[in-house]
């Protein structure tokens, strides 16, 4: 019979073995969203809650920002929605309060990316 000694148990490495990375969290600064849109193509409205509002002039698009959560779900902080046509499903995006303003900035300029005016 043979015996293993506890000090060669469990797995041993370096903090650069594990590649610790920093991440982004926290809010950040919701300018770095709201700055994407022009008042040529969007209308913005701020609501008595201070909840910010965006809709495309046509009103297929939309995006929330709720600095303080959404009514009835308040750990969500930002709601994009991009509706429909009668052959084709729309979808929608949350994200909560606490995702970093620049991931929402780089998911919504990617949806205005992809629209095209017709």
């Amino acid at each position: 019979m043979s015996v293993t000694s506890v000090s060669t148990l469990g797995f041993a490495t370096t903090i650069k073995a594990l590649r610790l990375r920093e991440w982004s969290l926290g809010p950040g600064r919701p300018s770095d969203v709201t700055n994407l849109f022009s008042a040529d193509d969007f209308h913005f409205v701020v609501d008595d809650r201070g909840d910010v509002h965006m809709a495309s002039k046509d009103g297929r698009f939309y995006l929330g920002w709720y600095p303080n959560g959404r009514p009835d779900f308040p750990d969500e902080g930002w709601k994009l929605t991009v509706s429909g046509t009668a052959e084709v499903r729309g979808y929608e995006v949350s994200f909560d309060r606490e995702t970093p303003a620049d991931i929402v900035a780089a998911a919504v300029a990617r949806v205005l990316e992809t629209s095209q005016a017709l």
